[in-house]
């Protein structure tokens, strides 16, 4: 990196932040029986702080050029640019990015899934290789009349490094849920581990919730995009005010802990979540697709399954883009009690 103000101001900030998260690490690594995972991780993070100290921060290891200063305040421990690759690191790293694409592919849950009384099906359409976002449906192994799991969610950032967060995320929180944990213990659990375990520059959003059979549900919201419920009248209602991201605090203030909203839906109705991708996709015209436009479609449609329902807000949605191409991941869910 140069010495220009704004490069010395960022490498503070960031030598500010790698600190903080290895004195995090520490502690964590020395209450775990098996820490193998985050001593590794300490590991990067006192090679980017001794490459702070010898005064070659954000050289590329390849080119020993500059790594773009976007590319470090997305991922403080990089240590490539961009450079031109020679033909057998290309074939190794597109080699390394399709293996990424079809691990990450195993963890999204079954198509179609028919559990509890609820109907799903969901899209999930990465905007490279890999995608942050995340998405899952777990039923608990240990009481399959509990109900049906459901969780959204958009790591910070595009690339591998939020591929490999949202297979954190996803672990975690699906162990959360086969253990009966209500939506709320989990997310306060995830949090603690995703602040303990990333860098301060790396946080999620996420929707995780419970659908009984009964057809009560309960969702808590971690900084997302707000959930839409579809009754079958037409009507549509959006679910309450989000809490802080995961992973940008360990113990959230006491007026912003995560709060479970319940709401109860009638045979027929459906639950709709999505990421930003959806909402924030531009046209050629810098215009935003949004959320009102998103909420007319699924009045329309709200006599439809979840399949055709997605499908109908995508149709819309490649309607308005008019050729546009999308600048970021999209993934939508719709659980209908049937």
């Amino acid at each position: 990196m140069d010495s220009a103000p704004d490069a010395v101001a960022l490498q503070a900030k960031l030598r500010s932040q790698l600190s903080d998260r290895r004195s995090r690490l520490e502690s964590t690594i020395a209450s775990l029986d098996q820490p193998a995972d985050l001593v590794r991780l300490l590991a990067e993070v006192d090679s980017a702080l001794s490459r702070l100290d010898a005064g070659n921060y954000g050289a590329c290891l390849v080119c020993q050029e500059s790594v773009e200063v976007s590319d470090l305040r997305a991922n403080p421990m990089a240590t490539y640019c961009l450079c031109p690759l020679t033909p057998e690191r290309q074939r190794a790293l597109e080699r390394d990015l399709d293996l990424a694409w079809h691990v990450q592919a195993a963890l999204l849950p079954p198509l179609g899934l028919v559990a509890a009384g609820w109907q799903t099906h969901y899209r999930y359409l990465p905007h490279g290789p890999v995608s942050g976002d995340y998405c899952d449906l777990v039923v608990a192994d240990r009481d399959r009349e509990a109900g049906l799991y459901f969780m959204l969610g958009d790591v910070s950032g595009k690339g591998v490094a939020a591929s490999l967060l949202m297979a954190h995320l996803n672990a975690s929180l699906r162990a959360f849920a086969r253990r009966g944990l209500s939506p709320e213990e989990a997310l306060g659990e995830a949090n603690r581990l995703l602040a303990e375990s990333t860098l301060a520059s790396h946080y999620a959003t996420l929707v995780c919730g419970r659908a009984s059979p009964s057809g009560e549900v309960e969702t808590v919201n971690a900084g997302h995009s707000t959930p839409i419920v579809v009754r079958s009248s037409g009507s549509v209602e959006t679910l309450g005010a989000a809490g802080l991201p995961l992973g940008l605090a360990i113990a959230p203030e006491p007026g912003a802990r995560y709060r479970a909203e319940q709401v109860v839906l009638d045979e027929g109705d459906t639950l709709v979540l999505y990421t930003d991708g959806l909402t924030e996709a531009a046209n050629s015209r810098e215009e935003e697709y949004g959320s009102e436009r998103l909420i007319r479609v699924l009045a329309r449609g709200a006599s439809h399954p979840p399949r055709e329902l997605i499908a109908e807000c995508l149709t819309d949605l490649s309607s308005f883009l008019a050729g546009a191409s999308l600048s970021d991941d999209l993934t939508m869910l719709a659980l209908a009690r049937r």
